[in-house]
């Protein structure tokens, strides 16, 4: 029997020892990372939530098996909130629609969720009408065309039904439960809220797809008011893709199981904190990011080079060549080597001993 065929649902129950001490962890850890990011120079935190949020765009979107192009994302991002970063590129309407809606949560974070807010959530994740070939219902719940919404894996004729949702009928009075609840109930700490929104919504599954994008959406929204906060410098998401199987097996049991979500609540906030954790990397990239801008400030670097060094300071895969910087600015192999050339003299740049064919280049080493 599912979760929402217990009697008293949605009345969840769970123990307040473990939970408390679970919870007081994660909220030391948050006030020590806030403290550490506001106490940095606005461009900075600027940079650090542009990481942030393109980070969380990126693996939200893996965790349902879809890859979103990094250079979109942060474009898409860095214009909707007004941040001036080199080498902005056009996005497609899909990550279009992903930012939006991200923005829009955690931007907006005090504004009331209403149906019409989760409509127009999923119509920009879904900007065509379909999830892959299949056309689906966009902007409105979901109903019986298409049977019982199941969760499977595994094979055609063998498949495994992980869960089935509540019958479309349900979902409209369902959802009010939901929304009534989010807005106006703050007898529960803000981040208990936000893992019991996520568990709540993605169990009714009101839509015909997105709905799990859409839970860690809301749960991002919830945690955004426990921060009190618009700037996000930690991302759930890309902790959750890590541990994206013990994911789906925690929301699996519980919700093949009965009121008491201690176990869901043990797990989301043990993943909160190493969500917390993580940001130490995204944090030292920046303050690292900083360092290299402050050497570069009197140097002469023109609009190309400064694309391609946020480029090797944001992760560049693979090894820089002439080939690849020509391929990227859109220049030629000649204007590549200029460039390359210009920045190894102003010590900006060094060549590596790759011994190989092709020369590579990479930064020069400041020591951060």
């Amino acid at each position: 029997m599912y979760i929402y065929k217990e009697r008293g649902w949605p009345g969840f129950v769970w123990d307040n020892e473990i939970a408390g001490r679970l919870l007081a962890a994660v909220r030391h850890r948050q006030g020590k990372l806030i403290g550490r990011m506001e106490s940095l120079g606005f461009t900075l935190r600027e940079e650090a939530v542009l990481q942030t949020l393109t980070l969380e765009a990126i693996k939200s979107s893996e965790i349902e098996g879809e890859i979103l192009q990094p250079e979109q994302v942060r474009s898409s991002i860095a214009r909707r909130l007004g941040i001036e970063v080199a080498g902005l590129i056009p996005a497609d309407r899909h990550v279009e629609g992903v930012v939006e809606m991200l923005v829009d949560a955690t931007q907006h974070f005090s504004d009331r969720l209403t149906d019409e807010r989760l409509f127009g959530w999923h119509s920009a994740l879904f900007p065509g009408g379909r999830s892959g070939m299949q056309k689906i219902i966009t902007g409105n719940w979901r109903d019986h065309t298409t049977g019982p919404m199941q969760v499977v894996s595994g094979p055609m004729g063998r498949e495994k039904v992980h869960f089935e949702a509540p019958d479309a009928g349900l979902v409209p009075g369902e959802m009010d439960k939901f929304l009534t609840w989010f807005n106006h109930n703050d007898d529960n700490d803000p981040v208990i809220k936000a893992a019991i929104a996520h568990l709540w919504f993605v169990t009714i599954h009101p839509f015909d797809d997105g709905n799990g994008r859409i839970a860690r959406t809301i749960a991002d929204m919830q945690l955004a008011r426990s921060d009190e906060s618009r700037q996000r410098f930690y991302s759930m998401s890309a902790q959750i893709r890590l541990e994206r199987a013990k994911y789906y097996d925690i929301l699996e049991k519980t919700q093949k199981g009965d009121l008491d979500i201690t176990a869901w609540l043990e797990w989301f906030l043990h993943c909160l904190d190493r969500a917390l954790l993580a940001t130490e990397q995204t944090l030292n990239m920046v303050l690292n990011k900083s360092a290299y801008w402050t050497l570069f400030a009197d140097k002469q670097i023109n609009e190309r080079q400064k694309m391609m060094l946020n480029k090797l300071l944001d992760g560049f895969e693979g090894k820089l060549n002439t080939s690849k910087w020509a391929k990227i600015t859109k220049s030629s192999q000649d204007t590549a080597l200029r460039d390359i050339r210009n920045l190894i003299d102003q010590g900006v740049l060094v060549k590596e001993d790759s011994g190989g064919r092709s020369t590579t280049y990479t930064l020069v080493d400041i020591g951060v």
